[in-house]
């Protein structure tokens, strides 16, 4: 708490005018809004892939299944500075595209097409993460017995899977989109620092600190300090949603025969 505390003091040290002129600046505006866009069009490609990759895992047999969770896993090995590095030698100027994308004057590095890719590879496991075990455990005998009964495939996702997984998805959504808000190493290495442009809040922080602004540094993390209080709040009603409805189905099963 005391992080959080001393935060908020400095935001606020130089009264409440001094903070919320901080955070009407332009450049903050633009920072929370980028930051925003990239957490916007990165989490349905999580949702897609990652609940993809989930059933294929947890509810088929297949030759690459190995190579394919540790794919899932890489970006848990690898530094995030390490990712933006290598997309940038794969899309910058001097990188294996680069001359290529340059004829066609498309931008990936230092725009905002890198900085959403980097965060999407940064952000990627978590979603398949949270839903591999829990459909291992499920099983697949429900939507074997949909299938029986004639639903088709949609409609065994729609009625059958995704009421099953929905707590876990949304887990994972939480986690996903509270890092693609804070993540800062990869990002930091792709955007080029462009002031109004290429800036995210974790950079836009970083840059005010730096410059010895410091009621603009504080306010604008106070920004991120109260969405990781808000992930933090959805996560715990989550958790707690989840123990409430494995309580009930705990409940609800007939007693173990003895002998």
């Amino acid at each position: 708490f005391l992080p959080l505390a001393a935060v908020f003091y400095e935001a606020f040290s130089a009264g409440r005018s001094a903070y919320f002129a901080a955070l009407a600046d332009p450049e903050t505006l633009s920072a929370i809004g980028l930051t925003v866009i990239i957490a916007a069009v990165v989490l349905p490609f999580n949702v897609m892939i990652g609940v993809a990759a989930a059933w294929a895992i947890a509810k088929f047999d297949f030759r690459g299944k190995s190579l394919l969770i540790t794919l899932i896993d890489l970006p848990f090995a690898v530094s995030p500075v390490v990712v933006g590095l290598v997309f940038l030698m794969i899309f910058g100027a001097q990188g294996l595209l680069g001359e290529w994308l340059a004829a066609y004057d498309v931008r990936i590095v230092f725009a905002l097409p890198g900085m959403i890719l980097v965060t999407l590879f940064i952000t990627f496991p978590f979603v398949a993460r949270e839903l591999i075990p829990l459909m291992q455990a499920q099983g697949k005998d429900e939507e074997e017995a949909a299938v029986s009964l004639g639903a088709s495939g949609w409609q065994m996702f729609r009625r059958v899977t995704l009421p099953n997984i929905k707590w876990g998805l949304l887990y994972g959504v939480i986690l996903a989109n509270a890092r693609a808000m804070g993540e800062f190493g990869a990002v930091s290495v792709v955007s080029g620092h462009i002031r109004g442009e290429t800036n995210t809040l974790p950079l836009h922080v970083e840059i005010l600190y730096n410059e010895y602004n410091a009621v603009g540094a504080f306010a604008s993390a106070s920004v991120l300090a109260l969405l990781a209080l808000v992930t933090l709040g959805a996560k715990t009603l989550v958790e707690w949603q989840m123990r409430k409805e494995t309580e009930v189905l705990n409940a609800a099963l007939p007693p173990e025969k003895t002998e």
